[in-house]
């Protein structure tokens, strides 16, 4: 007896009447069972963007059979088994909580990833890192060594198939040469509500604005400083007597929060690049 296999269809092109009749046809017909399907048409881009998730015995009889309607429709479409783990390198400085977060949330089966290592502009972690089984690469990071150590972790990333760069406060901006050549590929969290309040001491600045919420952004990275397509954020309430670090320490869980979901959603490939936005399936 033949096993059925859950997929993902994800789908991108200029929004046009039976697209949705004509991919669902096409699975139907071909064996396939269509379990659930999300879509969007963007009215200020038209762009048409969906995700279907179906189980089959017969993935390449639908791949083929789904060829004439990728065509028709001029289609940007990726099939991918629901169950296939990306391959996830974290980078750290000396802020570990969003590190040690994933981890957890790795260990405990709640992220669908195989963890490439570990990278750090410091050596802090080294020991907590190997101690958990997973290598640790230290690079050290000045003005002048920034092209040497992006360039190991460019080869790094090729020599892993490292699918997804997770900035996890890692404290150093990536040239923009990397930025473009990782586009869609590297997630960062920025330590406040974008786009106020840039810059290392984010807390303090919002405290000193006698802010009432904090948050924290999950966002691609682009050669554009904090300004690439957002795939999460959140927002907690804070008090007029609440000091600078309690603001830091309710601004750690949320970053933990924010990014853990970031990561997840792009792990099952909800998150869709929309223009300088995205589009999240949840």
């Amino acid at each position: 007896m033949t096993t059925e296999v859950r997929f993902i269809l994800k789908v991108t092109c200029e929004d046009q009447p039976g697209i949705v009749s004509a991919v669902a046809r096409t699975i139907a017909e071909n064996g396939g069972n269509i379990l659930e399907c999300q879509q969007f048409d963007d009215a200020e881009t038209g762009a048409f963007l969906m995700r279907l998730l179906f189980s089959t015995d017969a993935k390449e009889r639908i791949e083929f059979e789904l060829k004439p309607t990728i065509e028709r429709f001029t289609m940007k479409a990726e099939i991918v088994p629901e169950a296939q783990k990306g391959r996830v390198l974290i980078m750290v400085s000396k802020m570990d909580h969003c590190m040690n977060d994933l981890l957890y949330r790795w260990r405990k089966g709640d992220l669908n990833m195989d963890l490439a290592g570990i990278f750090s502009n410091h050596e802090t972690y080294r020991a907590q890192v190997e101690q958990a089984g997973l290598p640790f690469t230290y690079i050290p990071v000045t003005k002048d060594t920034k092209p040497e150590a992006e360039a190991k972790l460019l080869d790094f990333i090729s020599e892993q198939k490292a699918d997804l760069v997770v900035l996890a406060r890692y404290m150093q901006i990536l040239t923009d040469d990397t930025s473009k050549r990782l586009f869609g590929k590297v997630i960062n969290i920025h330590h406040s509500f974008l786009p106020s309040f840039k810059g290392a001491k984010a807390y303090h600045q919002a405290h000193a604005r006698g802010v009432k919420l904090i948050g924290a952004t999950a966002h691609y990275v682009t050669a554009d400083l904090d300004e690439g397509p957002i795939i999460e954020q959140e927002v907690d309430r804070v008090k007029h007597s609440d000091s600078a670090e309690e603001h830091v320490r309710i601004g750690r869980d949320v970053e933990c929060r924010v990014l853990s979901r970031a990561v997840r959603w792009h792990l099952e490939h909800r998150v869709f690049l929309n223009g300088s936005k995205t589009v999240v399936f949840t």
